[in-house]
């Protein structure tokens, strides 16, 4: 009889599904900014971004208002590496006069109970930060500020909704400062829900979700912060209280709401709210059993119709005389007793039948329960992008720690819902207490830290006067390169390329280039041909360049490259023909004519003997002697920068400046011959080789460098060179990146302070990943997906960090080499005599061409620092092959002129 009376209340696992899903509808409306004001479900961000990593300690104090009782509690946080805290509470009545007065009263009342728990815990003359649970639903704006939506459980105190609770609590504490003698100070407003999580999650790293099933109910979890449209940024996690009492508010859930919901809640102290709350909350299945008890018994199903006083009285039966009849072995003795009590005296079908009824309201509570958490534990599976997922639920409440069979079926139905999560349940405990100070600690730690990673990276943020500073110096250096006295002892070498023209689209024939600056080597077969159908092919091969040949002999070095042009020249079968060639070399070279070029010193990891202070293009010649198979005639040496310039000077004669931005860095651009004190003539101009990679090496930028820059600069194959280059190219970014996440972990700031062996190697960072953990399409989760690839085991709050530092390394490199590029825009517009100058910028590099960001700084620095000038940024296709080919090719042309 029971059964088919209450049919509605028994829910299918289709229909938990069903509400599964209409849960995960309403958390989604919740979370867009604009379905947020008419979701039910408010999703209210909490401002909690961080869980506690095991590293907090001190001594904090919370209060706690939100249940039958206000609680003050003293937690010490102990860092013993053994994760123990201490707690100590004190319990204060909460009177109705209190609860239903005015909001002054309340808060006056908050601040004398904490006086009197202070004088009893003897905390004076003590600055203690305090966290305050405050468990209803309000808007927070931050971390300790938080206004007052709605009153819910019996509260109804006047001139307190829609203010900011922590300023009341403020200014009623600051009232009794007098008689305080001790400096309180509100750090954190927390939701008792929150502060579930935060207490379970000292002791399981896992748990994300909170959970309260007791006089009230409600939910919180860790959303990822892209999902959340209500507060600004996209970085890392923030906790999400759902309030999920208020679900079925608009209407979702009245096919399952039964008629004895809509009495109990037209009976209610707030019609029409809460409405889920109302289905599952111990505040109400109490009065759902009596309203129901009642029904039966009229119709005659009980105690033979008689209608006692007890079953027409409101809140007769309460949810401790639910769990005591549910009893395993004593439910039905417990039953007879409490019915009786009642002055119901009935039969032992009776009892049986309440027994029944009983089972049936609470057994429904622990399936819609069960039913949304497994919503809230689906989105984090999903947010995480797993298969299959394993987490901790933190849960506290009253329902759930005292009815004998709840948490059972609880735990059962969820894992029915959610086979794919391995989900631990973790009872807290005190969570609103404990949670508050754990909240407040966690706060505590993330300021001192944000204190001491601001201080890290400070001196990588430069200020607009330092980089004017960086391109007065850059300017003095080029110049000094160019005077005949100084040039020796310059940084900046400014070498004479002996390459006098940029292509006039008459250039045509078959070129040959070789490419030679990397760990790669290229041959390449350039096909040009002229006037109206203009047009340039390429063929071309790669080689790798094995270690021991990198820093073995020159001769090897040399010896393998003529193999592989060998090899070339046999695949495209053109092994007959005395072809001109271009030598792309990108190393600093001296050159006496455009194809003499003497090595000055290796970069880029480069160590092969019995080269510097050689001709590099005698040493080719004289491999091709050796293997005496093939000639070809060697036209000009370049340097990849110039060949860049080259290439876009194809496109657009404007272009005079080529840079790399790269594995190195580098710059060249057409100077007039008069300038050039080194090469003799006045006429014309001259593409100059700055090498700027050397500025700095002098001391002029010592201003600048940080402890991190000496430490890579101490560990490279150069120490004490290249000094620029080593703050803005691509092949050392990354290493400093490494060295700031070693000193960050030993600081204990970051992946728990354990130096990972992965984190000791130095490489290990490359540029590229730079690139992929800026890009802003990254989610945190992919960051940590790199980092784990690196060997580095990272939480969330890790990857921010680390995304921080990447940011800060890569946007002084794109400022520097912005400074830098300036002072050259602004020599050639001084050059030309002009107010405003228009001038094309030829670029290449990996660094300019996939760091998310770089580019972008770059050409904003250059605009702030040259304002009269007006610099397009023309990326080039291939400067170091198709660039050496029409090097050749404009020499051949000039060469041809000349003896015309």
């Amino acid at each position: 009889q029971v059964d088919r009376y209450l049919y509605h209340m028994r829910l299918s696992d289709d229909v938990l599904l069903d509400v599964m899903a209409r849960f995960q509808a309403e958390m989604v409306k919740g979370l867009g900014r604009d379905t947020n004001p008419t979701a039910t479900v408010k999703m209210l961000p909490s401002f909690v971004r961080s869980l506690p990593d095991g590293s907090e300690k001190g001594d904090f104090l919370a209060v706690d208002l939100g249940g039958s009782q206000f609680r003050a509690h003293q937690v010490k946080v102990f860092d013993d590496g053994k994760q123990s805290s201490q707690l100590e509470s004190k319990f204060y009545p909460t009177p109705k006069e209190v609860i239903q007065g005015n909001g002054a009263e309340l808060f006056d009342y908050v601040a004398e109970c904490l006086l009197d728990f202070t004088e009893t815990k003897n905390l004076k003359h003590k600055k203690l930060p305090l966290g305050f649970t405050f468990s209803f639903p309000c808007k927070q704006t931050k971390l300790d500020e938080g206004v007052l939506l709605a009153w819910t459980k019996h509260f109804k105190v006047r001139g307190v909704q829609d203010t900011d609770v922590v300023s009341s609590l403020r200014k009623a504490l600051q009232k009794h400062k007098a008689s305080f003698d001790i400096d309180v100070d509100v750090l954190a407003l927390v939701n008792d829900t929150v502060g579930t999580m935060m207490t379970c999650g000292y002791d399981d790293q896992r748990c994300e979700v909170g959970l309260i099933i007791g006089t009230g109910t409600n939910a919180c979890y860790m959303e990822e912060m892209r999902h959340i449209d209500l507060v600004e940024g996209d970085e890392g996690r923030m906790c999400i209280n759902t309030e999920w009492g208020a679900f079925g508010d608009d209407g979702a859930l009245d096919d399952l709401r039964t008629e004895f919901d809509r009495e109990l809640d037209l009976g209610s102290l707030n019609p029409g709210r809460q409405l889920f709350e109302k289905m599952i909350s111990s505040l109400y299945l109490g009065e759902l059993v009596r309203l129901i008890l009642l029904k039966m018994t009229k119709e005659g199903l009980l105690f033979n119709g008689k209608v006692s006083t007890a079953l027409l009285t409101k809140g007769k039966i309460e949810m401790k005389h639910v769990s005591a009849m549910e009893k395993y072995k004593e439910g039905l003795s417990n039953t007879k007793e409490i019915l009786t009590e009642l002055n119901l005296f009935p039969s032992e079908e009776d009892c049986i039948a309440v027994q029944h009824v009983c089972t049936i309201v609470s057994f429904r509570s622990a399936n819609l329960c069960a039913a949304a958490l497994a919503a809230i534990l689906t989105r984090l599976r999903e947010n995480k992008k797993l298969l299959r997922m394993r987490t901790t639920v933190g849960i506290d409440g009253g329902l759930y720690k005292t009815h004998p069979q709840y948490a059972k079926r609880l735990h059962k139905v969820v894992r029915r819902l959610v086979p794919n999560c391995d989900v631990r349940f973790l009872l807290s405990v005190s969570g609103s207490g404990k949670g508050a100070a754990m909240v407040t600690a966690v706060a505590y730690r993330l300021a001192a830290q944000r204190k001491r990673i601001d201080a890290a990276l400070a001196p990588f943020l430069l200020s607009l006067e330092t980089l004017q500073e960086v391109k007065n110096k850059m300017r003095t250096e080029l110049e000094y390169g160019l005077k005949r006295e100084t040039q020796a002892s310059a940084s900046v070498k400014m070498l004479p390329t002996y390459v006098c023209g940029t292509p006039d689209g008459t250039e045509k024939g078959k070129f040959l280039a070789l490419d030679l600056g990397g760990t790669n080597f290229r041959v390449l077969l350039v096909k040009i041909r002229s006037g109206r159908r203009r047009s340039v092919q390429m063929y071309n091969k790669i080689f790798a360049i094995p270690l021991e040949i990198m820093q073995g002999t020159g001769e090897e070095l040399f010896d393998h490259i003529v193999q592989c042009i060998a090899d070339f020249l046999e695949y495209m079968g053109i092994k007959g023909a005395r072809l001109p060639l271009g030598f792309t070399f990108s190393f600093p070279c001296r050159q006496a004519s455009i194809d003499k070029g003497t090595l000055v010193g290796w970069t880029k990891g480069f160590k092969a003997t019995d080269c510097e202070g050689e001709d590099v293009v005698d040493m080719l010649r004289e491999a091709i002697r050796r293997r005496n198979e093939f000639d070809l005639d060697i036209v000009a040496v370049v340097n990849d920068t110039v060949g860049t310039m080259m290439t876009c000077g194809y496109e657009d004669p404007n272009c005079e400046i080529g840079l790399i931005a790269g594995t190195g860095s580098n710059v060249c651009y057409m100077e007039d011959m008069k300038n050039i004190e080194i090469v003799e003539g006045n006429e014309g101009k001259m593409c100059i080789n700055t090498e700027w990679g050397g500025f700095g090496d002098n001391g002029c930028i010592d201003n600048i460098r940080t402890k991190y820059d000496k430490e890579v600069d101490e560990g490279s194959l150069n120490p004490g060179k290249q000094r620029y280059e080593k703050m803005t190219s691509g092949m050392y970014l990354g290493e400093i990146v490494r060295q700031i996440l070693i000193d960050l972990t030993k600081q204990g700031l970051l992946f728990r302070g354990q130096i990972s062996e992965s984190l000791r190697k130095r490489g290990i960072f490359e540029t590229k990943f730079l690139s992929q953990i800026e890009s802003d399409r990254l989610a945190l989760l992919q960051v940590r997906r790199i980092l784990q690839q690196l060997g580095l085991d990272s939480t969330c709050e890790d990857s921010i960090i680390v995304k921080e530092v990447c940011g800060a390394v890569s946007k002084r490199a794109a400022q520097l080499c912005g400074a830098g590029l300036a002072a050259i825009v602004e020599k050639k517009r001084e050059n030309q005599g002009v107010e405003h100058l228009q001038i094309t910028v030829g670029v290449d590099g990996t660094l300019y061409k996939l760091h998310p960001h770089f580019s972008r700084v770059l050409r904003e620095t250059v605009k702030e620092l040259a304002p009269q000038c007006d610099v397009t940024f023309m990326l080039s296709e291939d400067g170091s092959g198709k660039g050496a080919a029409l090097i050749t090719a404009v020499a051949k042309r000039l060469h041809n002129v000349g003896q015309k």
